[in-house]
């Protein structure tokens, strides 16, 4: 049977019977939406997630400007992959771990914030070297499969040293562990992990562009408007669809949050929907050059 306000997914439409306040308070929650774009992503990842142990593994690079979508794509990835605990042995296997690269990496450092994700506190005086040790054990223990790295393009913060001991060191992983690697990252990224070639060639390459007037861009669109819990449809015309694209200059952070505001609105005037009127008629709640001043 199908549900009465079908304009929205199933979840969306339950959250109607929520007071306006609450409903408010769901479309400022952070929220996953399915659209293709990110699909895919999910789908490239997962592959690795799945992929038999082989000599070199594949990896995959998903590069894109800041406020593309990278760290939501992360996060869903590690919630779609959580730690499960192996009943027969009692202890727990984990697939995928996300790290940060740090602002000024190393080795020892690298290894200090595997240790931080997995729980565990090395000590402030542990060598290079057992951390290196205490990483290698206990990746094995868990049996990982896919490291996640964001802020990759960070390497660069370092000398050039230092930046090929770091890739050293995510190749030595890779092949001592025989797992994947994903690494998100601003084009960038791209000259960092170059400078091991090595290690470059077992990446796939995927780029979130930024969002033009293309067929894409409408399934975003139709994908956000499905999960606004407003009790009308809203149907846009491709000049609003336009006027979308020149606020948010195709940032997918910056369209969500427009989105947002435009439903928070419609929620609190009564209205229910997102209109063409509403569109053109919105402005940033800051104005830009009282920011800089």
């Amino acid at each position: 049977m199908k549900h009465q306000f079908e304009h929205l997914t199933a979840s969306t439409a339950e959250l109607l019977n929520l007071s306006n306040d609450l409903r408010i308070r769901e479309v400022q929650s952070e929220r996953w939406v399915h659209y293709p774009r990110a699909k895919a992503a999910l789908v490239a990842m997962g592959r690795l997630a799945a992929h038999p142990r082989t000599t070199r593994m594949p990896s995959l690079a998903i590069y894109g400007d800041s406020g593309m979508g990278k760290t939501m794509l992360m996060r869903k990835f590690c919630e779609d992959h959580p730690p499960i605990v192996d009943p027969r042995k009692g202890i727990e296997r984990q697939q995928v771990l996300p790290i940060q690269m740090a602002g000024k990496p190393g080795e020892r450092q690298l290894f200090a914030q595997i240790l931080h994700a997995l729980g565990v506190n090395q000590g402030l005086r542990s060598g290079a070297v057992d951390m290196q040790f205490a990483v290698i054990r206990l990746l094995k223990a868990i049996g990982l499969q896919v490291l996640v790295i964001d802020e990759v393009h960070n390497i660069l913060a370092g000398s050039a040293r230092e930046q090929r001991i770091v890739l050293n060191t995510l190749r030595y992983l890779s092949n001592e562990l025989n797992l994947s690697l994903v690494c998100f990252g601003v084009a960038d990224a791209r000259e960092a992990i170059s400078g091991d070639a090595q290690l470059a060639r077992r990446f796939d390459e995927l780029t979130l562009t930024r969002w033009s007037s293309t067929p894409a861009f409408e399934e975003l669109m139709i994908s956000i408007l499905r999960n606004l819990p407003l009790r009308e449809p809203s149907v846009l015309t491709a000049l609003s669809l336009r006027r979308i694209l020149q606020i948010t200059e195709g940032l997918t952070a910056r369209i969500f949050r427009l989105m947002n505001d435009l439903a928070i609105t419609a929620i609190e005037n009564g209205v229910e929907k997102i209109t063409d009127s509403a569109v053109d008629q919105w402005r940033p709640p800051f104005d830009a050059e009282a920011v800089a001043a």
